[in-house]
């Protein structure tokens, strides 16, 4: 009996503590999303208007009078194509850590870690000079290489674990039929670790979407992203709170797709190697 009642008691602890969490992470998207159909009178009572007559103005002005489509475009051009790079080259990155053991390969593995550690505003004049140097500045380009800078180490380390749970008898018996090991990597090892992969994309994506100092410092008119656009409707007069929560609120829609159209695969990625 006492160990039903004890049961119970933990059950209801562990819900109360699960209400308190997500109700702490869901707060502020709601109140993002419940500002930006207020105008701007009830978006600056204070206290708060909970009870409120929606609009959707905001998203029209910002949609037509604004140039989000640019910023969003931009946002999605420099995003995808540092995913995508940062899979690839991540990708063969972690298997050769994960499989082949050479001279220097801890500390090499070591060495890639400890660029993601460095906190990036002790890198960004330096990134600033040599991306001027390049005629760089204030185009995509250079927006993808930092990323890819900083975002790889964290993909290779996170894909390095996802390949060393692969028995490596399966590689071997392919091997030894006359594959080669580059095949073996492609048709084999890739398709296993798929779960994996799709959480370091989603990790990768997240990450770069969310970047707002060197989009700061590194772009200007012409490749500005989104984290750029949206502090846009901070003026010397105040700030849009209409238009700066409607752009927030728009600009979270692409990454709850990815993740939701992937949700699957980032949970058995994330989970990998927890059971054995």
């Amino acid at each position: 009996m006492n160990e039903i009642v004890s049961a119970k008691i933990k059950k209801i602890i562990l819900l109360v503590i699960t209400a308190v969490v997500g109700t702490v992470i869901l707060f502020p998207p709601v109140v993002l999303f419940l500002t930006s159909i207020k105008t701007d009178l009830d978006a600056l009572t204070f206290p708060p208007k909970w009870i409120f007559q929606p609009t959707l103005q905001n998203y029209a002005t910002v949609l037509r009078f604004s140039p989000f489509t640019k910023y969003l475009l931009n946002s999605l051009i420099v995003v995808s194509l540092n995913t995508g790079v940062v899979l690839v080259l991540g990708s063969l990155a972690a298997y050769s850590l994960a499989r082949f053991r050479f001279k220097g390969a801890d500390s090499l593995a070591f060495w890639m870690l400890s660029v993601r550690m460095m906190p990036p505003v002790a890198a960004i004049i330096p990134i600033f000079i040599i991306m001027r140097n390049l005629r760089l500045l204030d185009t995509p380009w250079s927006l993808v290489i930092i990323y890819l800078t900083f975002n790889l180490p964290f993909a290779v380390w996170l894909m390095k674990g996802f390949f060393q749970e692969i028995p490596r008898e399966i590689e071997e018996s392919a091997l030894i039929d006359g594959c080669s090991t580059l095949r073996a990597f492609r048709t084999i090892a890739l398709p296993l670790v798929a779960p994996g992969l799709a959480a370091t994309g989603i990790l990768t994506f997240i990450f770069s979407w969310n970047e707002f100092l060197f989009a700061l410092i590194l772009t200007g008119t012409k490749a500005p992203t989104l984290p750029m656009g949206i502090i846009g409707y901070m003026k010397e007069t105040g700030i849009d709170w209409g238009y700066m929560t409607a752009g927030g609120a728009l600009a979270l829609i692409p990454v709850l797709v990815f993740a939701v159209l992937a949700q699957k695969h980032l949970v058995k990625g994330l989970t990998m190697g927890a059971l054995k």
